[in-house]
């Protein structure tokens, strides 16, 4: 096979901005929807708070659902099945967006709170339907382009820095226009600073959309792989697996048959399924509460003017670009756990740090606002990577995968919201308003840090439980039934006496062998392309399975589980 080739540059920078549209409106519904609700159309907080947990529910929902349809499902009108759901959300989205911070039609001063509320909460389960799609698709999409561990850090660092610039932009925007609006003498928000949220919404939805165009005509996605002979690169013949596993990647894919999708029954059995899910969860739960809950903090506790909701952030956004940008060599030098780690230490002091801070004082907010983007994007990054390792081989079903992560992180964001809400000291912001933000901003998010740390010890132990098993060669799930010519599986006595797992007539359903010693070994000639050792012969009466060896990047697995992750 021809030397293997990394994806290549314009790809990568297509797929980054893919999720841009999705980056812009939710940098804007985190960070302002609360403050727009409370300062500008003077709405009820637990209403509020009960308008967020309805989007973010109707997101959690639909993640898995569009995720499981997406891997069952082949596109739609020809198109193929992830950019389908990619461009099914990106329609829901454009049309949805701009009428959550748009006067509401037909509205007087008179109307009650309730019935504003009915009508906002139409266009935002809209929305977060086809946020959740787009989101879904273009998460699902990194494990079809690439398996490679090093590409899959450096696509999410990528897609991260997007993140990073899409939110930039966003405040950047919304910076320019409060600054330079008409009730700029005033230095709080009033209701008179509508219309200027209108028109932020806007834009960033014009900007999304140029940038999903462009997705959709530069990314090219590989055709779902029907057979279990699966091709050494893909269909357009652009992306395999990087350079530095190219001879393991070469071996193991034209030697074995690969399941490339997994039930889902299995991944609720996976230990490490709901271990990776709680370290998903608490990380977006400390970005996002971070995100939604800064603006206040600002106004209400720290007694800034009103451009600081937009340069604070932007402030937080530019050194979490600017890690990104770093975080494929970090990750690379250090490994997974040893960066989210790292993160987690930059999240935790930035948590204790902002409980600290006076009023008025300026340039401690945005020494914590560093220490906040540092610590976002190493945890964010790092966890979408854990994702990644977790789905492996299994890219069949990988969409299904990233709804179930998503749909905690929803669910959990919308809870956390409701219940900060609902203890809010006062119905509208009130003096009392000060000291509470404060705690919210340092316990919400430092608590969701720590309760990351444990999630990662028990992530790092099963990760050294499941080393010490491996490598071996396991049965294919996908074979007819197959034995030697003696009657026996095709193992060695004494790969089976060193590991230990020999049946009472001396066999065993495992070998210890690895890609190197399988090919030097005289009594295994080699492999026949339909994954049986060369001289296997068929029998109806044997039940002995085809044994598959499982080889990447010098560490095995099991089949039926993704590879353990660098501790």
């Amino acid at each position: 096979m021809e030397p293997s080739k990394k994806i290549p540059l314009r790809i990568r920078l297509a797929y980054s901005i893919g999720h841009f549209q999705n980056d812009l409106m939710a940098s804007m519904w985190f960070s302002y929807l609360l403050v727009y609700l409370h300062q500008v159309r003077n709405f009820n907080n637990i209403y509020a708070g009960t308008l967020l947990l309805v989007g973010q529910i109707a997101d959690a929902i639909a993640t898995p659902l569009i995720g499981y349809e997406s891997d069952a499902n082949s596109g739609c009108c020809g198109y193929t099945k992830r950019k389908s759901w990619h461009l099914f959300g990106t329609i829901c989205t454009t049309c949805s967006f701009p009428f959550i911070f748009a006067p509401v039609i037909g509205a007087t001063t008179q109307t009650e709170d309730y019935a504003l509320f009915v009508y906002y909460a139409a266009f935002v389960i809209i929305f977060q339907i086809g946020w959740a799609s787009v989101q879904i698709s273009h998460l699902s999409l990194i494990p079809d382009l690439t398996q490679c561990q090093s590409e899959v850090a450096g696509l999410n660092g990528w897609r991260y820095a997007a993140t990073g610039i899409a939110n930039l932009a966003t405040y950047a925007i919304a910076w320019v226009i409060l600054a330079s609006g008409n009730n700029v003498n005033n230095s709080k928000l009033t209701h008179a600073d509508a219309g200027h949220f209108r028109n932020i919404a806007f834009i960033v939805t014009g900007i999304g959309l140029v940038t999903s165009v462009v997705f959709h005509l530069c990314v090219p996605e590989p055709k779902c792989e029907t057979h279990f002979h699966a091709p050494a690169e893909t269909t357009y013949g652009a992306i395999a697996p990087c350079d530095e596993e190219a001879a393991t990647q070469s071996i193991e894919k034209s030697t074995i048959r690969r399941s490339r999708r997994r039930d889902l029954k299995d991944w609720f059995k996976d230990v490490r399924f709901y271990q990776v899910a709680l370290i998903y969860m608490c990380t977006r739960l400390f970005v996002n509460i971070s995100q939604v809950y800064l603006p206040m903090y600002l106004t209400e506790t720290i007694e800034l003017d009103k451009e600081t909701i937009a340069n604070v952030p932007l402030v937080c956004y530019a050194s979490s670009f600017f890690t990104a940008t770093l975080l494929k060599v970090v990750d690379k030098q250090m490994g997974r756990v040893k960066t989210y780690v790292a993160g987690l230490f930059f999240a935790l002091g930035s948590a204790a740090f902002v409980y600290f801070i006076p009023a008025k004082e300026t340039w401690m907010v945005y020494l914590a606002s560093i220490l906040i983007g540092i610590g976002g994007a190493l945890i964010l990054v790092t966890s979408l990577s854990f994702v990644a390792d977790l789905i492996g081989d299994f890219t069949g079903s990988s969409a299904f995968v990233y709804g179930a992560m998503s749909f905690t992180d929803k669910l959990a964001n919308g809870v956390a919201v409701e219940i900060v809400q609902i203890f809010h000291p006062c119905v509208n912001c009130c003096p009392a308003c000060k000291p509470y933000y404060r705690k919210v901003q340092t316990f919400v998010p430092g608590g969701a840090a720590a309760l990351a740390l444990v999630g990662l010890c028990t992530l790092a132990c099963s990760a050294i439980s499941t080393r010490v098993k491996v490598p071996q060669l396991m049965y294919d799930p996908t074979s007819v039934n197959h034995t030697v010519s003696n009657g026996h599986t095709p193992n060695s006595s004494a790969a089976n006496e060193a590991n230990g797992t020999s049946d009472q007539h001396g066999h065993s359903p495992y070998s210890t062998k690895t890609v190197a010693e399988v090919h030097s070994d005289p009594s295994i000639s080699s492999l026949n392309g339909d994954g049986r050792l060369a001289g296997d012969s068929e029998s109806e009466d044997e039940t002995a399975e085809t044994p598959l060896l499982r080889a990447r990047s010098g560490r095995h697995s099991k089949l039926a589980a993704p590879a353990p992750y660098d501790i």
